[in-house]
């Protein structure tokens, strides 16, 4: 069995290796931004709204009402806590530092997931003869959205960053 030998001790492999990293100018971090901007959360969520209604109205107009409502709680079950998600991410304190905003992405995941089994939990009881599959009709086709807000998110500018080596990335 072989060990690890600690690093700078005699045979490690970072034995006369210079350290390669470098931190980026302020310029040179704008340019990176600007060549990948951010989807808002809130364009994500008005997607889901838009899809939502137009499945909620298509299943209105094929089957019958109680698969509308169905479908809408599908849907509700995904928009409802995406937006309690965002107004948790763009709030003050995810701002604050690198720290709080990690805590508070966790934070409002875990209630993301908690008001999402609260919906599907309370669809049963609120919806007479609820269709199960038409609820997960509504829920899948309104999730999809986060692939299409990935698929058409704002192109950015193409970037050239110099390294210290004078090499390109």
């Amino acid at each position: 069995m072989a060990t690890i030998a600690p690093t700078g001790a005699p045979g490690s492999e970072s034995d006369g290796e210079p350290d390669d990293f470098v931190p980026l100018t302020p310029e040179q971090a704008a340019a990176i931004r600007a060549a990948n901007p951010s989807t808002s959360p809130w364009w994500v969520v008005a997607g889901q709204i838009v899809l939502g209604v137009l499945v909620v109205m298509v299943a209105w107009l094929w089957f019958d009402e109680r698969v509308a409502k169905s479908v809408a709680c599908g849907v509700m079950a995904v928009v409802v806590p995406a937006a309690v998600f965002a107004r948790g991410l763009t709030s003050q304190f995810a701002r604050v530092n690198v720290g709080a905003a990690v805590m508070s992405f966790f934070l409002w995941e875990l209630v993301k997931i908690v008001v999402t089994l609260g919906i599907l939990f309370a669809a049963h009881r609120l919806v007479a003869g609820l269709s199960w599959p038409a609820m997960l009709v509504g829920l899948v086709v309104t999730v999809k959205v986060y692939w299409l807000a990935l698929a058409f998110r704002r192109k950015g500018k193409p970037v050239l960053v110099l390294t210290p080596h004078g090499k390109s990335n």
